[in-house]
């Protein structure tokens, strides 16, 4: 038998693989071990990997590592969607910690190996995955050897970081009440916080503010179910209340693609982990609203959604906290199916760039309302997103017939109708919006000049009148 110049090659490339393999063991890695973990995958993947860390460090010091898989690594792509994976907030939590470096891993191998699923969900997507949140719980849930409920819950000062973040459902909730037009981005609106932020939800929050992500997950332990926001009822209710989302059916699909994909979350014949919620869990698909299942203030994933362009989930991945190390593979292969197809949600919908057509120059903090005309439905979604700062927007829809509009101040809107499909594993339908600027008559501006009274800008007055003349006469806008 004779080997071409082209299978040696091959044979060389399989056996430096097998030289630099991963060598995972499924274990409890420790802090130190964590690091280690990623600094061996970014040594095996380095053009397509990069490590930092949070701005802030946890109570006792300890760095808070983040992973990132991209095709260029570093910054962000202008119509390449951002996605984060976020494990072990709960410190006594440590089953999703240790999938996430699984995961980590197994991106690792298979790019190597030029997996075609893996090669291109990296060349569509920017992947972060911070594999521990609480590492201080963590190292104190492991010193009494994960067996206790609680111990390990809290960070280091005894907080809640799920309990942590600014409460924005609170106002949410009063703009609903008070018919205020004001659905996202409410984080300004914060004038004094009920508690001090700890440093390892600073650290998230600012990571949040700083990268445009389209989607996330923070994966916790207790029991097994996809958890969607709302996370805290309108009424105060501890428990029993749906606190629906304008964009509940997309917060549903998005609960199913993991729970679906999981070997066991959705198995309707699987028993639930001792309480009569759980018990009905499976028989739902392996979801519920996270309200409905008891009420929590100040949670990450409301957060997300109120106070950034970002669709986060919560995973509860298995109804023991601190499983025995022997378990950790069998979770694996439970979990690999689920937690890959969960990042391809990210590509659901419409993404695109909003740009001025006189400039050509893209046009960021536009805001991108959505009406869902389905089968002649007329209904808006109360919940707007925002183009980021190269003008590039990504919007998560499930399939259905949209009239989706873009406005910014000093530009006239523009609506677009799109029916939208998601095949799998392709990018989000492309829709991009030129605004055109607003231009002032100049007998307007001779007008405005003999107001010597007028303390307001003029353009400002003159952008709000077109805007109500629009709502008034929508079928005077621009529609393609």
């Amino acid at each position: 038998m004779f080997l071409t110049t082209t299978s040696v090659s091959n044979i060389l490339i399989i056996l430096s693989l097998i030289a630099t393999s991963s060598q995972f063991q499924f274990k409890h890695h420790t802090n130190e071990e964590l690091i280690e973990t990623l600094e061996n995958v970014h040594r095996r993947c380095p053009n397509v990997t990069r490590i930092y860390t949070l701005s802030e460090p946890s109570v006792r010091g300890v760095p808070l590592y983040v992973i990132e898989f991209s095709a260029k690594p570093g910054r962000h792509q202008i119509l390449t969607p951002e996605f984060k994976y976020i494990g072990n907030m709960h410190g006594n939590e440590v089953l999703g910690r240790e999938m996430l470096l699984a995961l980590i891993t197994y991106l690792c191998d298979q790019y190597l190996i030029r997996d075609k699923e893996i090669t291109t969900l990296l060349s569509m997507t920017r992947i972060h995955i911070l594999p521990s949140m609480n590492p201080d719980g963590w190292q104190r849930a492991t010193d009494t050897g994960g067996k206790d409920y609680l111990i390990g819950r809290p960070n280091n000062n005894s907080v809640d970081l799920n309990r942590n973040f600014p409460d924005l459902n609170k106002i949410m909730y009063s703009n609903e009440r008070n018919m205020v037009d004001h659905n996202n981005h409410l984080l300004q609106e914060i004038d004094k916080l009920s508690q001090p932020l700890q440093p390892e939800t600073r650290a998230v929050i600012r990571w949040i503010m700083s990268i445009p992500f389209v989607l996330s997950s923070n994966l916790h332990g207790g029991d097994l179910v996809a958890n969607y926001p709302y996370d805290e009822s309108r009424s105060g209710k501890p428990s029993g209340q749906y606190a629906k989302t304008p964009d509940d059916d997309t917060f549903r699909h998005l609960a199913l693609s993991y729970s679906t994909y999981h070997k066991d979350m959705a198995d309707p014949s699987r028993k639930g982990c001792g309480d009569s919620d759980s018990d009905n869990f499976a028989k739902e698909g392996g979801i519920t609203n996270g309200a409905k299942w008891y009420s929590l203030e100040g949670g990450m994933q409301d957060f997300n959604y109120l106070s950034s362009n970002d669709f986060e989930i919560t995973l509860e991945l298995g109804c023991q906290k601190y499983p025995p190390g022997g378990q950790l593979q069998n979770e694996w292969h439970k979990n690999k199916n689920a937690l890959m197809n969960f990042m391809w949600q990210t590509h659901l919908g419409i993404k695109g760039i909003v740009y001025s057509t006189a400039s050509k120059q893209p046009i960021s903090n536009a805001i991108i309302h959505v009406k869902n005309i389905t089968n002649g439905m007329e209904k808006d979604i109360e919940h707007d997103i925002t183009s980021v700062f190269g003008g590039d927007y990504y919007r998560l829809l499930t399939p259905g017939k949209y009239k989706v509009t873009a406005y910014r101040d000093g530009f006239l809107p523009h609506s677009r109708i799109v029916t939208i499909t998601n095949p799998p594993f392709t990018e989000a339908q492309r829709v991009d919006f030129g605004l055109k600027p607003i231009t002032i008559p100049p007998y307007v501006r001779i007008q405005d000049n003999l107001d010597t009274n007028n303390n307001i800008d003029f353009n400002t007055r003159f952008a709000g009148q077109l805007w109500k003349q629009w709502n008034a006469q929508q079928d005077q806008m621009q529609i393609d």
